[in-house]
């Protein structure tokens, strides 16, 4: 269940391939976070890449997360490049109180 709720947060369509990246990395994390501890990881990780595989075409951030996928698989190893998004600000307080002024 937490693989197709993955990919459906991930499969929405168009984007910028920064942004798509860093969505296919999270996707990725979200994924193998869900995995129990005695999970077969190769098993896991074809399961995965044929669920999203359909959607790579429509989808720059499921194609990053196949790509995710493939790679982890294919070099076991080496360890992935992985980050989080960086933070943005969003107005903070300042935006809050602006809010509640304009109600």
């Amino acid at each position: 269940m937490l693989l197709e709720q993955t990919i459906a947060q991930l499969d929405i369509g168009a984007m910028p391939l920064d942004e798509a990246r860093q969505m296919g990395q999270l996707g990725y994390m979200q994924w193998i976070a869900g995995l129990p501890g005695n999970a077969d990881y190769q098993r896991a990780a074809l399961r995965a890449y044929l669920m999203a595989a359909p959607f790579i075409e429509s989808s720059p951030a499921v194609a990053a997360f196949c790509d995710l996928l493939l790679t982890s698989v294919q070099e076991p190893l080496k360890p992935l490049p992985l980050s989080m998004p960086p933070r943005k600000r969003r107005g903070g307080s300042d935006a809050r109180r602006s809010a509640r002024l304009a109600d």
